[in-house]
């Protein structure tokens, strides 16, 4: 088996998730929208998983609506604002760092008439003075990542929160790449909205929330999807009962060992990044210096182009950026906020690590790029 070292893209499925979710497929399948016994029991179930992600981003379990994912969450929030008929405020505020289930919703409001602003970055984080200039009372939203997916920076959540309140406007966060991997407190950050996936913390894929401060009165504007009360009506359709209940187990695990996670995988990553500068000392690590998610390393190995990497370093699933954008022409609008330099963008690789991630890894991994480069001189 090769050593997965890609948890950024997603995660595998903790046994205990399994082992939750198991009877909703077969013996406990009712419809949670049905009155009868079987459908209260699904009922039950959503709601006791809706009380554990609740109580990981600390938050209302009422302000807590199920979707599929945090690509969901995110356009339910920006195509929503499409159907405001009249509105003073017709401004955006975002950053080239941001996922593209934000960053092309986005995209869609500018052709529709909204004007977007991006607050400049100093290496991968939002410069927060700046925002305080660019966020006005002609703001409508200000979306900014918990945490970037790619160099695994970290955002002044609750300073961007707090000066968007000032001047009126509302405050999401994408925290896919946050929830389960560091303290998570929607009630300090102070945000109106916040998107998760449960993939991105050994939960099912398929399943995530939208957060909404005060529920659902506290959307506020029309939504876009119909089709039914599930959700309050924010989210209609039959709600995925099994994957539901694995995320909440995922965030129920999540409660119990995050500061252990934290301090484990933040030392492994420090290690790596160690023993990869003492091997290759001209190794290039963005963003090192910034805060960041415990077990993201996003690094450049000039003169080893990360399709060569990865193709050659077979024993390790590794990535040369974000998942959703495999197969796209170019360098991503992230790494090119941390440099221009086209080698070093076109040497750039991502390594997420895991529970399962250990020291004996690490050694593996510098003793084949090592022969890589060796091969290649």
């Amino acid at each position: 088996m090769p050593i997965y070292w890609d948890h950024n893209a997603t995660t595998p499925c903790a046994d205990e998730v399994i082992k939750a979710m198991q009877p909703f497929y077969s013996e406990k399948y009712g419809n949670p929208s049905s009155p009868h016994v079987a459908g209260k029991t699904a009922k039950i179930a959503i709601e006791e998983a809706r009380q554990k992600v609740a109580v990981l981003a600390n938050c209302l379990p009422e302000d807590i609506f199920f979707t599929s994912g945090a690509t969901e969450s995110n356009n339910i929030i920006f195509l929503s604002m499409l159907l405001v008929e009249c509105s003073k405020r017709k401004q955006i505020v975002t950053s080239h760092l941001e996922h593209k289930s934000v960053s092309e919703p986005i995209m869609i409001l500018a052709e529709k008439g909204f004007e977007v602003l991006y607050l400049p970055t100093k290496n991968g984080v939002v410069d927060i003075d700046e925002a305080a200039n660019i966020i006005t009372p002609k703001t409508a939203l200000v979306s900014v990542q918990a945490a970037n997916n790619e160099i695994g920076t970290l955002q002044p959540i609750k300073e961007l929160s707090e000066i968007s309140h000032k001047v009126g406007a509302y405050f999401h966060t994408d925290a896919a790449q946050a929830l389960g991997k560091i303290d998570v407190d929607l009630d300090w950050w102070g945000c109106d909205l916040a998107s998760f996936s449960s993939h991105k913390l050994y939960g099912p894929k398929g399943a995530g929330a939208l957060f909404v401060k005060r529920g659902r009165s506290g959307f506020p504007w029309p939504c876009v999807l119909r089709g039914g009360d599930q959700e309050q009506g924010l989210r209609p359709g039959t709600v995925n009962v099994p994957a539901v209940v694995g995320f909440g187990e995922a965030c129920a695990l999540a409660t119990r060992y995050l500061f252990d996670d934290i301090a484990k995988l933040s030392s492994l990553r420090d290690w790596l990044e160690k023993t990869l500068l003492d091997w290759f000392p001209w190794c290039i690590i963005h963003a090192q210096d910034a805060p960041r998610l415990p077990g993201t390393t996003s690094l450049a190995i000039p003169g080893l182009p990360a399709d060569l990497l990865i193709s050659n370093c077979r024993d390790f699933c590794i990535s040369s950026g974000a998942a959703c954008s495999h197969g796209t022409v170019g360098s991503s609008f992230t790494l090119q906020q941390i440099t221009s330099d086209t080698k070093i963008l076109d040497a750039t690789i991502r390594i997420s690590l895991g529970r399962s991630s250990t020291k004996e890894d690490v050694t593996k991994f510098v003793h084949s790029i090592s022969k890589i480069l060796k091969r290649l001189s």
